[in-house]
């Protein structure tokens, strides 16, 4: 249970003095967050973009699906699954990181640094247009 103070309650919304449970139906986790804390939690401009545009939304995801499909995403993500599975029977703590195809080798990041490493590989590259751009 969480215990709140009335200044609190009254800057989301919440009249009586009870305590607001976990298993709450008429709220949501994200009314319990302070209006001056929301601009902390944004989503990005593309995330944005897609949750507002049903169509591009519709066609991303047809597109992913293609990707998600070929022989050769197919094969990395089942040495990415098995290099975890070999490193968690190892013991090892990959609690929040991924696991990163590199020059060297599989090596596990966090996964906030495995996105568009510019040194990493080829698919890298691919991901961040690295083509000559029209004019």
């Amino acid at each position: 249970m969480i215990q709140m103070k009335n200044s609190e309650k009254k800057s989301i919304g919440i009249t009586s003095s009870t305590q607001v449970g976990h298993n709450s139906k008429d709220m949501k986790l994200q009314d319990l967050i302070p209006e001056w804390l929301k601009e902390f939690f944004t989503e990005g401009s593309s995330a944005e973009y897609y949750k507002n545009n049903s169509s591009a939304r519709k066609k991303k995801a047809e597109t992913d699906k293609k990707i998600n499909a070929r022989p050769e995403q197919v094969k990395k993500r089942m040495e990415a699954n098995n290099a975890r599975r070999k490193a968690k029977k190892a013991g090892k703590d990959i609690k929040g990181k991924d696991a990163s195809h590199t020059k060297d080798g599989i090596v596990f990041k966090e996964m906030a640094k495995n996105r568009g490493s510019k040194s990493d590989g080829k698919g890298d590259k691919n991901a961040r247009g690295g083509g000559k751009r029209k004019k």
